[in-house]
């Protein structure tokens, strides 16, 4: 019996199943494990979304192999795997799919289990299943198909299936769902045809599917190649035969969506647009992040550790953002203190998505406004019996509209106004990569479809950045506000308005760019 090292002394390798594409289908259980990795190798067709689910320390490694391109080769990866491991590693092996089904899970398993290192399988929603389901076709269904078949379009690497192994299959199955097959599309659908299937069959190709990027070419056996070849589909994408396919004529439901395939703007810092992007992709939407600022402390961070070391002391504190309410954390945890600062002091804030942040710090709000703009929170407090002598510290950005604080000194109150950060606007890089992804100049292609603005900060860093050339902005690009105010900003800095939410918040703003795509759609 071979002498194994115990888990504890060597660390554990965890092969875990990415799903198709959309990463919020990855499993509970995968998910958890990616955030107790110290490092993690993950395939080209993981969702680049699901590293977030990593530890900030956790080492990434790219080990993703493509056709036609230079890519780290399996036994490579797998000695990297049992090296880690031996080092004490907790090692997440993340790869697309199920790491079982047509992939190199099960080889990796072996080479782990000849080695002696404790490892786990995390099954994972596999590509054909997935993909088909957001195509809106089933592979199975009770008065068309009964069986279906999972196939790739070589047995092994460097050997294909013969054109008699096809014809085999060709009536042997109602369903044939052929993984790894477009580079031999015309030779295979040839051959299940010559099998004895009727060269009429349906056929469906789905490419990048469960992703915005999604794209569904129909056919027949006898077409679908040169449709495909048409359409300039190529890998990722599994090739589906069977009656079934019709069934999408009544089932998409994801590419019929108002945003399917939109490429909308995210104009936050990265750490906060995860939360934005998440809902972006949830309408069947691309996120493209691109901070139009930067978020840093402010230039006299001393003024906001007296104000944070007094909490205590003022009737109202008001937060109105989400950057407000983190940098008082971080300041209070930077002086030894917590949520117990505030004493008897009364919380108020701007918008549910401050409200939460203040949740996380242990902190119910008092007062969350109805109205998400300044004039709707003076309101609310003036309901609230802040006037004459209430005193009120508003924790803001160094730069910020005067409307709040200026109604409220007209009630009466005293009110200490404190910058909590700053915002700066985009350096040379930053706004070269903006003009690269408006398609502006350069040839560069572009990859933007709406523009979203949550601020008026975002508007002015935006504007900032083009210049001249907000002249030679795309005329389809839309120009999406979310609300009144940055609203008034972009007519102010010479931009358009195209969409602007009732609701002013992301999902508000989401809400509106629907509506506005299905009157666009449904225009003649």
């Amino acid at each position: 019996m071979r002498n194994r090292v115990t888990e504890q002394a060597q660390g554990k390798v965890w092969l875990i199943g990415a799903g198709p594409g959309e990463p919020d289908l990855i499993t509970v259980r995968g998910r958890d494990l990616l955030g107790r990795a110290d490092v993690v190798l993950y395939d080209a067709l993981s969702h680049p979304a699901l590293l977030e689910c990593c530890r900030p320390d956790a080492e990434r490694r790219n080990v993703g192999k493509r056709y036609g391109q230079r890519s780290p080769d399996q036994s490579w990866i797998t000695s990297q795997l049992i090296e880690l491991a031996r080092d004490g590693k907790r090692v997440a092996r993340l790869k697309g799919g199920d790491p079982l089904l047509f992939a190199r899970g099960a080889e990796e398993a072996e080479a782990l289990a000849d080695a002696g290192i404790p490892f786990e399988i995390v099954p994972g929603i596999s590509s054909p299943v997935a993909t088909t389901a957001y195509a809106g076709i089933s592979m199975t269904h009770r008065d068309l198909s009964s069986s279906v078949t999972f196939i790739t379009g070589s047995d092994r690497e460097g050997k294909q299936w013969s054109d008699a192994a096809w014809k085999k299959l060709a009536t042997a199955t109602d369903t044939i769902c052929v993984l790894m097959g477009m580079r031999r599309i015309g030779e295979i659908t040839a051959a299940i045809a010559g099998g004895g299937r009727a060269e009429d069959t349906p056929v469906a190709v789905i490419q990048w599917g469960a992703r915005p990027q999604q794209r569904v070419v129909e056919g027949t056996l006898q077409n679908i190649s040169a449709r495909v070849r048409e359409a300039g589909l190529t890998n990722p994408a599994i090739i589906v035969v069977g009656e079934v396919t019709q069934l999408r004529t009544k089932l998409a439901w994801y590419d019929s969506r108002p945003l399917f395939g939109q490429r909308l703007m995210v104009p936050r810092p990265a750490a906060q647009a995860r939360t934005t992007a998440a809902a972006i992709r949830e309408r069947a939407a691309q996120p493209v992040i691109l901070p139009m600022i930067r978020i840093e402390a402010p230039p006299q961070p001393e003024r906001l550790e007296r104000a944070v070391q007094a909490l205590g002391s003022y009737d109202w504190v008001l937060f109105t953002s989400a950057n407000g309410v983190n940098r008082c954390a971080d300041t209070l945890e930077g002086l030894g203190r917590d949520a117990r600062a505030f004493g008897a002091a009364k919380v108020a804030c701007i918008g549910p998505k401050t409200a939460l942040a203040l949740a996380r710090m242990g902190i119910r709000a008092d007062l969350v406004a109805r109205e998400y703009v300044g004039e709707g929170l003076a309101e609310e407090l003036e309901r609230h019996g802040v006037g004459e002598g209430s005193r009120v510290l508003l924790l803001r950005a160094l730069e910020a509209r005067e409307a709040l604080p200026e109604l409220l000194k007209g009630a009466g109150a005293v009110v200490d106004v404190v910058p909590a950060y700053q915002t700066l606007q985009l350096d040379d890089s930053g706004q070269a990569e903006l003009r690269a992804a408006l398609g502006i100049g350069g040839g560069s292609a572009r990859k933007i479809d709406v523009a979203l603005f949550t601020s008026s900060s975002t508007v002015h860093s935006f504007a900032d950045a083009l210049g001249d050339a907000t002249g030679a902005l795309p005329p389809d690009l839309v120009l999406a506000s979310i609300g009144p105010v940055t609203s008034g900003t972009l007519r102010e800095r010479g931009l358009r308005v195209d969409v602007e939410a009732e609701r002013y918040t992301v999902d508000g703003l989401l809400d509106a760019l629907e509506a506005h795509f299905l009157a666009r759609n449904a225009a003649p």
